[in-house]
C-alpha cells in the first residue's frame, strides 16, 4: 500500500478537509436561505410545458412527414413527388395538433384575482 493511501482510500490533505467543510456549510445556508424566503427550486411551469410540446408537435410532424414520404417514395420510385407530399401533410398535420393545443382548456391568468 502507498504511504499516501489509507485502508479507505487516498488521505485528505489539510486543504481538502477545509473545502469539504466549506461545501457542506455553503449548502446548509443555501437551504436555509431558500427555506426563509420561500424560494425553492421548481420544475417547469404550464408555459414551459405547452411550448415544448408545441415545438415536439411541429418537428415530429415535419420529420415524420418528410419520413414517410421518403420511404414511400422508394417505394414506388415516384421521382420526389412524394417528399414533397409528406413534407407539405406533415407540416399542415403539426399546425394542426398545435391549433388543437391551443383551443384546449383555457386558464384564467394567475394573479389577477
Amino acid at each position: 500500500m502507498a504511504k499516501n493511501e489509507e485502508a479507505g482510500g487516498p488521505r485528505k490533505t489539510p486543504e481538502d478537509v477545509r473545502i469539504d467543510s466549506l461545501e457542506e456549510r455553503l449548502e446548509r445556508a443555501q437551504a436555509r436561505e431558500a427555506e426563509r424566503t420561500g424560494t425553492k427550486q421548481k420544475g417547469p411551469d404550464e408555459n414551459e410545458r405547452v411550448g415544448s410540446k408545441v415545438i415536439s408537435l411541429l418537428i415530429g410532424g415535419l420529420v415524420g412527414g418528410i419520413a414517410i414520404g421518403w420511404a414511400l417514395d422508394r417505394l414506388f420510385d415516384t421521382g420526389g413527388v412524394l417528399l414533397i407530399v409528406g413534407l407539405v401533410l406533415g407540416i399542415l398535420g403539426g399546425f394542426w395538433s398545435i391549433i388543437r393545443v391551443a383551443m384546449g382548456s383555457p386558464k384564467p391568468p394567475q394573479g389577477l384575482d
